[in-house]
């Protein structure tokens, strides 16, 4: 596997790490601290050679707990003498070339006892990423309680310093929070146990070079690969830097490390980069569906999800009707969503048979097996809904396994959705057998199954494990993702090529420790196109549009109860991945022959939007009542332009878009797409150099020309540029 090693034991070791355009220098001599001597653009060799004598000193790489108390630690121990203290120095360090990265290994080693800490960095060969993990050793012969255990360190040089990062809630996933870093602690933080993205996100960028701007500016990116609770920290003491730590939450977790066990912590994934926010993006982009994605590579098909169409009420006849509607419409694939299973709990609502995985054959007297026959009449794939993580004390699943739930002992359990919903222990092999063959029987079952969505409706709402001992229950949150983890390994392995969505409650999901196993996540259960504008921007930070479900749904929306026009909905839908949540039957012919154009030409741009560049131009979070981004093909041959009309008042004047990662010495032909106007823009079929294009824009028309019974107060804009 390795193509070249090298170590050393030297008094003194100045170590490259480098990804094509950044790099980080790191410092190992032997028997003193590890420190991160830089973190930025590519260095020359002369400048690394100098790079001390500029003044870059360096800063403890691993912080630990003990020997600078009033300093944050990213380490800290309890040893089994009750010594709270550690000293962590370097004893030896390697760098080897793997398929497609650099993998650098510092180890290091406690002054007094033994315990060793590995801290690792992987940069990519093609993508601008550096991952860095530790792995955390008890050499000794008795355990040793890890009570902070952070993936990574970055000091960040103070300035005016800002940070980008999202917040929200269910519903409303995903929203941008900028913000200038002040003198204390800023913590972001997720206790959720299931999900962590519905109220914070594991991502962050630095903007370095004063208020954030989307295509200028020294930016540094941060995203913590981890499917559980975690804790970002950024303290700001009196010394010149911000100092970053990333790792698990380690509230109520701390850890018992057994004697030769290794604990290995998360990835922490850094870039960086000097075009603004929109680089770090393209960065995070590039790496995501290279190294982060499962079939990041894939096109995504364009599907209908049956849920807000017919919620529980589900049947044969009307899911075929479903498939031939979306099949009719140009789409690929149908979804049967919730309420399809159930005997003797049958699933008419929320509150009952989590668990029992069998066809209710009064709603669906072929089963699956029909259902993916009907699909196959159709042309389209078929996909399906299960939430496996989870039960309800109406099951006969619960009825058999009381003691697989997470449940406080000596306390009755803490319920969620519909009052009656629980989670199962995933820490518990058991459950994990039973999590792993549902999706085994379902496919054994039906292996021309293409699409499954994973979803997970509620949080861990009590502590207690009923599988750990008692001397093991801080290991609770922890052991659930690595049980989490080992069942999703076991169904990739068998299942390789399956789509799997990523919902949980909307966007709980949307974390890069999830996406190696899942192809997509659900941004959010709130498809209004208006909110969605705003969620979308925010989840674009740091996620790319082909992970990015985004459906055109019903008039009045169903969370919003907000009446857009079909136009706007589907100009939004088709920024990211493209699917549906109507009941087409209840679409008038009108819409039908919109969304039939949209899927084919989304078709078209299909390829720029999933795999292309992203640009955000005009910020919906700037109040200017308008937003605008594109996605520019790799070898700038071809972009999508967006453009929306988010208020409408009178007299209003809007900013001109200038476009952006266009080729300048190139001529780009301009078309509309999802046109509804009696008439032509002005610029239709015409061509304009990529320079043009950049410095001045395209007027684009605050109304559509429509007829008169037509007209409404929304208006959205989507252009084709092909280069000629």
């Amino acid at each position: 596997m390795a193509a070249s090693a090298l170590s050393c034991l030297a008094v003194a070791a100045q170590i490259r790490v480098s990804t094509p355009s950044t790099e980080m220098v790191i410092d190992a001599p032997e028997g003193r601290h590890l420190k991160i001597l830089y973190f930025g653009s590519a260095l020359t060799d002369t400048d690394f050679g100098y790079i001390r004598d500029a003044g870059f000193n360096g800063v403890d790489a691993y912080p630990a707990y003990g020997m600078r108390c009033p300093a944050e630690a990213a380490f800290a121990a309890t040893y089994p003498d009750g010594n709270m203290s550690t000293d962590l120095r370097v004893e030896s360090w390697s760098q080897k070339t793997e398929e497609g990265s650099q993998l650098t290994e510092v180890l290091l080693k406690d002054t007094v006892y033994p315990l060793t800490v590995k801290v690792c960095w992987r940069a990519y060969m093609d993508v601008d990423m550096i991952e860095t993990w530790t792995e955390i050793e008890n050499l000794g012969k008795k355990p040793v309680t890890l009570t902070r255990f952070d993936s990574g360190f970055l000091p960040v040089r103070r300035g005016q310093v800002w940070l980008s990062h999202l917040s929200g809630t269910w519903a409303n996933e995903g929203q941008l929070v900028q913000e200038p870093l002040l003198p204390g602690v800023k913590m972001i933080k997720n206790k959720d146990g299931v999900r962590n993205s519905h109220t914070a996100h594991s991502e962050v960028m630095f903007s370095l070079d004063g208020r954030p701007q989307e295509n200028s500016g020294r930016v540094i990116g941060a995203a913590l690969c981890y499917s559980g609770n975690y804790e970002l920290r950024i303290d700001t003491d009196d010394t010149d830097w911000h100092s970053f730590f990333a790792g698990i939450n380690p509230d109520n977790s701390a850890y018992v490390l057994a004697s030769k066990e290794v604990f290995r912590t998360p990835e922490l994934a850094l870039t960086y980069s000097d075009e603004g926010l929109s680089g770090a993006s393209r960065n995070f982009h590039r790496w995501a569906r290279s190294h982060r994605i499962a079939h990041g590579d894939r096109l995504r098909k364009i599907l209908l999800n049956s849920w807000e169409g017919v919620y529980f009420d589900i049947n044969e006849p009307g899911m075929d009707q479903m498939m031939a509607d979306i099949a009719s419409m140009g789409g690929e694939l149908f979804v049967m969503d919730d309420g399809w299973f159930g005997v003797k709990y049958p699933r008419l609502t929320d509150n009952c048979a989590l668990g029992d995985w069998q066809v209710d054959t009064k709603k669906l007297p072929g089963g699956v097996p029909g259902l993916v026959e009907c699909a196959k009449k159709h042309g389209v794939k078929f996909g399906i809904w299960i939430e496996p993580e989870m039960t309800n004390t109406v099951s006969e699943l619960y009825e058999k396994h009381p003691d697989w739930v997470i449940k406080a002992p000596q306390r009755d359990p803490v319920t969620g959705r519909g009052g009656t919903q629980l989670v199962l222990d995933l820490g518990n092999p058991a459950v994990q057998d039973f999590v792993f063959r549902i999706v085994d029987d379902i496919m054994t079952e039906n292996s021309e199954i293409d699409y499954i969505k994973w979803d997970a409706n509620m949080a861990i709402m009590n502590h207690g494990s009923q599988y750990l001992p008692k001397d093991r229950q801080s290991h609770m949150y922890i052991e659930y993702h690595r049980g989490f983890a080992k069942v999703c390994d076991r169904i990739r392995a068998k299942y390789p090529d399956i789509t799997i969505q990523a919902c949980a409650s909307g966007g709980g999901r949307a974390n890069y420790g999830v996406m190696p196993w899942f192809d997509e996540f659900w941004v959010s259960d709130n498809t209004d196109a208006l909110q969605r504008v705003y969620m979308q921007w925010g989840t674009s930070y740091f996620f790319p549009a082909i992970a990015m479900a985004s459906h055109i749904s019903a008039a009045p929306n169903h969370q919003t109860f907000r009446t857009i026009p079909m136009k706007f909905r589907i100009d939004v839908a088709m920024s990211g991945r493209l699917g549906m949540e109507i009941q087409p039957k209840n679409m008038t012919p009108e819409e039908i022959a919109l969304c039939r154009n949209a899927i084919e030409e989304y078709k078209m741009i299909r390829p720029v939007v999933q795999f292309g560049d992203i640009y955000r131009l005009v910020s919906p979070y700037d109040g200017l009542d308008m937003a605008s981004m594109m996605y520019c093909s790799a070898d700038k041959s071809q972009a999508v332009f967006y453009w929306w009309k988010l208020e409408t008042f009178c007299d209003q004047h809007f900013p001109k878009v200038r476009m952006a990662g266009l080729d300048p010495d190139r001529l780009y032909r301009v078309r509309e797409l999802n046109r509804i106007d009696n008439v032509l823009l002005p610029y239709e079929g015409k061509a304009f150099s990529g320079k043009f294009l950049m410095e001045n824009g395209l007027e684009i028309p605050y109304r559509h020309i429509v007829d008169y019974h037509l007209q409404n107060d929304w208006s959205s804009r989507v252009l084709y540029l092909e280069a000629e």
